[in-house]
């Protein structure tokens, strides 16, 4: 058995699996706001998972953002302030008293859905956090792919298609605002809209009223895929994913991933793209599984 500790903006969720994947134990309560309260919350989760259990468990934390290979400090977790800048891995393995493995939440959610989820008899399985932002983790073998810089993955934060930058008539001195986060997230969708159209609506009622064939929300929706499938066209292009696993929340309003899946064809080279686009399996709960898998050999 193996504890996996989910660290997010609200919440802290923990689960107990077994090797098979069968959950012993899953729980989730508020996250606090600070930094030194959340370490002592996960050394107080795991003593009594321990307790709970009998045993000693290995544990994995998974959270925003990356550890710095270079610092150990975490870094590109702005969802998560009170993380940044802080040596996150180091202090709880030293509150525990043990080996604490610690990775992004991205990459977690792809790599549970690689070892039992939906992507299981893929190869390269790529998964695509589709939230307030915009994340990713790569999977290659049932491992983490994170790189010399713990970046492998994150594709939200590259530049948007030139098309797409052409016929919004983007002007910007603000090079954030022409990431590929501002155009297919929650807040981006939300802050976009409301420019366009003047509605201050939250990316779910955006969808909604996208099923209700409002004309506005329609063309807004129809440009999303375009911007979408370009953006995983890019990926196509220099990985060649073998499945792409979609979660997070506007990721849970899109009932259209064949019409897209069409879509990328005609901006992959060769017009050709034989991968799978799928819901994973798991759904949110990939995240803090994919924590429990964390071990010497889940990383590259």
């Amino acid at each position: 058995m193996q504890v996996g500790i989910d660290v997010g903006a609200t919440k802290i969720e923990s689960v107990v699996l077994e090797k098979d994947g069968q959950e012993k134990h899953r729980s989730r309560i508020a996250c606090p706001k600070d930094y030194l309260q959340i370490v002592n919350t996960i050394k107080d989760i795991y003593q009594q998972l321990e307790k709970k259990f009998n045993k000693e468990l290995p544990i994995g934390v998974c959270h925003p953002g990356i550890h710095s290979p270079q610092t150990g400090l975490v870094k590109n977790a702005p969802n998560c302030y009170w993380l940044e800048k802080k040596p996150f891995q180091n202090d709880l393995r030293k509150a525990l008293g043990k080996e604490v493995f610690c990775e992004n939440d991205a990459n977690c959610f792809a790599l549970s859905e690689s070892i039992d989820g939906s992507g299981k008899h893929y190869k390269i399985v790529y998964g695509i956090i589709l939230g307030s932002g915009v994340g990713g983790g790569l999977v290659i073998d049932k491992k983490i792919v994170s790189g010399p810089n713990g970046v492998a993955g994150e594709w939200g934060h590259n530049q948007i298609p030139y098309f797409a930058a052409k016929k919004e008539n983007f002007d910007s001195n603000n090079p954030r605002e022409a990431e590929i986060e501002s155009f297919v997230s929650g807040l981006g969708l939300a802050k976009r809209f409301n420019k366009t159209f003047g509605k201050n609506l939250k990316a779910n009622e955006i969808f909604e009223l996208n099923r209700k064939h409002d004309l506005d929300a329609e063309r807004f929706i129809d440009d999303f895929k375009v911007n979408l499938a370009m953006s995983l066209s890019s990926i196509i292009n220099i990985l060649d994913p073998d499945a792409f696993i979609f979660g997070g929340g506007v990721s849970n309003e899109i009932d259209f991933l064949t019409e897209v899946d069409s879509l990328v064809k005609k901006f992959v080279i060769g017009k050709e793209y034989e991968g799978v686009f799928l819901k994973p399996k798991f759904g949110d709960a990939s995240g803090v599984r994919g924590a429990a898998r964390l071990g010497r050999g889940a990383t590259y």
